[in-house]
């Protein structure tokens, strides 16, 4: 698990194809490595990767033909700029959200606009997705923990401020760039658990008839 606050930008060194997988070398710049070891879990813009490797000025990770299908990765080349948090600890302060590194979906920026030393990035996810986007809720963008400020269909908007700005890779983000979108963990349990017993046997999503049964919707 993880909180959504980026605690380093790193640099993709390497990203070798292996077959349908591959194998990504990260330098990890600024992110202390010392307690991390092999096997240990860090998210690379929102996407939970465990180290296979580590060297002196990073780590390797192997990545699935599946995470490269579900997120940004099938476009990255050594030489992009990557989010980095490590695993968090019962120690740990929860300064973000609940965050798994479960990457639910590929997203584009449809606008990037200053306001003051601020900036607003209004994101459009999948119409899969919409339904999980909600005012004052919360959104994993690329690793970064982000509260909704508007929602008009399936595009949502964002402020990110100046700290964020510098801390993360949203500073070269620009209209037409793609980003890793997870939801919020309680909106997708809460959709599950709506579905009671049907849930055992329903093939896709919320029905209209589950909605009304439990008030969500009148007839």
């Amino acid at each position: 698990m993880f909180t959504g606050i980026i605690q380093a930008v790193g640099e993709v060194r390497e990203l070798t194809r292996q077959g349908a997988d591959a194998r990504m070398r990260i330098a990890t710049r600024k992110l202390d490595l010392t307690p991390v070891r092999v096997g240990d879990s860090i998210a690379v813009s929102g996407v939970c990767l465990t180290v296979a490797a580590l060297h002196q000025d990073g780590f390797s990770a192997d990545v699935s033909a599946e995470t490269l299908r579900c997120t940004s990765f099938a476009a990255l080349r050594a030489g992009a700029r990557v989010n980095l948090e490590k695993a968090l600890t019962l120690a740990t302060p929860l300064g973000g959200h609940l965050v798994s590194g479960h990457v639910d979906g590929v997203a584009t920026v449809k606008k990037r606009a200053a306001a003051g030393q601020s900036r607003r990035y209004v994101i459009e996810v999948p119409e899969s997705l919409a339904k999980y986007i909600a005012v004052k809720g919360s959104v994993c963008v690329d690793g970064v923990s982000l509260t909704i400020n508007n929602v008009q269909g399936a595009a949502f908007e964002v402020n990110i401020v100046l700290h964020t700005l510098q801390e993360t890779t949203f500073d070269t983000l620009a209209a037409g760039g793609q980003v890793n979108v997870e939801v919020d963990l309680m909106a997708r349990y809460a959709e599950r658990l709506l579905l009671g017993d049907r849930a055992a046997v329903q093939k896709g999503g919320l029905s209209r008839e589950v909605l009304v049964r439990y008030g969500f919707v009148h007839e």
